[in-house]
């Protein structure tokens, strides 16, 4: 469900750009919101891979 919504918001962004440009406010916005998403996705991995090494 995360990888699905990341590719979703990077699609958005990448729309957005082509229409507005990279450093327009909503795609900077949708760029933000793309970060925190693949933040999520790399605490979710950090801690998959910690809890296995440990156990």
């Amino acid at each position: 469900m995360l990888r699905l919504k990341i590719e979703l918001k990077r699609r958005q962004m990448l729309i957005l750009a082509k229409k507005h440009g990279f450093t327009h406010k909503e795609t900077v916005k949708c760029s933000q919101e793309l970060d925190q998403l693949l933040n999520k996705l790399q605490v979710k991995q950090t801690n998959f891979n910690h809890e296995r090494y440990v156990n």
